[in-house]
């Protein structure tokens, strides 16, 4: 054999070699990755919600005080109301991680969050369809869930939605009840974000699946099993610092009525213009129909609870992203075909790796990536232009409130609508969108507000050029300040 036929069957050799190394690294960890720092370098689109900014302040408060809040110590419409955080825990961490490694920190902790939802979700998928499928779903879930990813609690609570609806759904597969050693991410669940009582309410309508599913002599038995698993899920639920009254503070949000279809996350989405949450679901459609898919009454039970939950608040289509696949995943195996086990167990070792590689991957890259903070080219003149007036009744955009706290300054409004109510969450949005000019004139008044820093599209700071006894102090194209003549 000549020396160029040696070089050349040592070089395939390797190549070989490398391809088998590839071949054993798990799909989850590729969907980790891809996923992780596709995230990282939009970084700064997870900074574009104020909302982040309370939300570290927050968790900065916790970290100083070594105890939780019980009533409101940032707004002066509400100081020293009752208020409660149930997303204390992911409060702390976003506070910790500014405070580690500053912006990219925040997003970081994000990004390997996000990652950590999919990988889950590819590891579930793989283990009844093949890779490619499971990339494919993937890919389609990342795609829905994009516009709602933001370096906020909800994105810390995704990863533990994903392991707890897999868990349920597993047990249902298998008939049987779920494991207690689940109970454990609830209350994990519970601490991280407010969302914790989807997965409570899953418990029902899942254990009713596997009820409906098993055979005639077990329902009994299995149905008990399930009911004692689900009053242990009510107990884990509460097993946070605020204890029975984190169910409470949670459904606060659920009952602000009028006020929530006016908050852009939480209203219904639009079929105005084509989106791709449109374009999904009649590709979804379309293939039912074309395949002839049918399945079990609980799981259609199921995927359409999801479906509602997105097409009646637009936030929750990341929910249906990620959990539409966990519910339909077991009954399109069998229908089409797939193995029971396509994922071979991994080593511990080899998986502690993967984990360790991908973790060390996001932050580097996140440790990389500038942080541009556009709130701070928006909206840091204005608040230095509020400064300037020497004035602290000020009448803000609720998107502002945030901004405000971050900058040490109190708001009229922020977005923890839980805290402020619904009439006075209806009064302020009839205001600043003039739906009734007496409003605003209203609460001008009777709050004795010196100054306002509103949007500069707001039809409330429209009207105030125009209306006497205000002026316009400070203008940009993102924010307006007006301030009160003094008589």
């Amino acid at each position: 054999m000549s020396v160029t036929s040696v070089d050349r069957a040592r070089g395939c050799g390797l190549m070989d070699g490398r391809a088998q190394i590839l071949a054993r690294v798990p799909a989850w960890f590729w969907a980790a990755v891809i996923v992780g720092v596709l995230v990282v370098l939009q970084g700064n689109n997870l900074l574009t919600d104020t909302d982040t900014f309370w939300q570290i302040k927050v968790g900065g408060w916790i970290l100083a005080q070594h105890a939780v809040p019980h009533v409101d110590i940032y707004s002066w419409t509400k100081a020293g109301a009752p208020w409660i955080s149930s997303s204390w825990l992911s409060q702390m961490l976003f506070a910790a991680a500014y405070q580690l490694a500053r912006w990219p920190g925040v997003v970081a902790l994000s990004a390997l969050a996000i990652a950590a939802a999919f990988a889950l979700l590819v590891r579930v998928l793989t283990s009844r369809t093949s890779i490619a499928a499971a990339g494919v779903v993937a890919m389609v879930a990342f795609a829905l869930a994009q516009h709602h990813l933001l370096a906020r609690p909800h994105v810390l609570a995704m990863p533990v939605m994903v392991a707890w609806v897999s868990g349920l759904i597993a047990a249902a597969d298998r008939r049987a009840a779920p494991s207690p050693w689940l109970l454990p991410l609830l209350a994990l669940w519970a601490n991280v974000h407010g969302s914790f009582l989807l997965g409570l309410g899953l418990v029902a309508p899942i254990g009713l699946d596997a009820v409906w599913n098993a055979q005639a002599p077990r329902r009994k038995m299995l149905a008990l099993k399930w009911a004692l698993f689900g009053i242990g899920a009510l107990i884990a639920s509460c097993a946070t610092p605020y204890g029975w009254d984190t169910l409470f503070a949670a459904r606060k949000i659920l009952d602000l009525g009028g006020v929530l279809a006016l908050i852009s996350e939480w209203g219904p989405v639009s079929f105005a213009q084509v989106s791709t949450f449109e374009v999904c679901l009649l590709v979804a459609i379309a293939a039912v129909l074309y395949f002839g898919v049918m399945l079990p009454p609980t799981r259609i039970l199921l995927a359409l609870g999801l479906l509602h939950m997105a097409l009646s608040h637009d936030r929750h289509i990341e929910v249906f992203a990620l959990l539409l696949p966990l519910v339909l995943l077991t009954p399109l195996a069998d229908r089409f075909g797939g193995p029971s086990d396509a994922a071979p167990a991994a080593r511990s070792v080899a998986t502690v790796t993967a984990v360790v590689a991908a973790v060390l991957l996001i932050i580097g890259v996140a440790a990389l990536r500038p942080i541009r903070l556009a709130a701070d080219e928006q909206f840091q003149p204005a608040i230095a232009a509020l400064r300037a007036q020497n004035v602290t009744r000020v009448f803000n955009e609720d998107a502002l409130g945030g901004y405000m706290i971050w900058k040490g300054m109190a708001p009229f409004i922020d977005g923890r609508s839980e805290l402020y109510g619904e009439q006075f969450g209806l009064d302020y949005f009839n205001a600043v969108s003039l739906q009734d000019p007496n409003v605003l004139f209203r609460i001008l008044d009777e709050n004795k507000i010196e100054a306002t820093l509103l949007l500069s599209s707001t039809p409330a700071a429209q009207l105030l050029d125009r209306l006497d006894g205000w002026h316009r102090v400070f203008a940009n194209d993102w924010a307006v300040v007006h301030v009160r003549a003094v008589k």
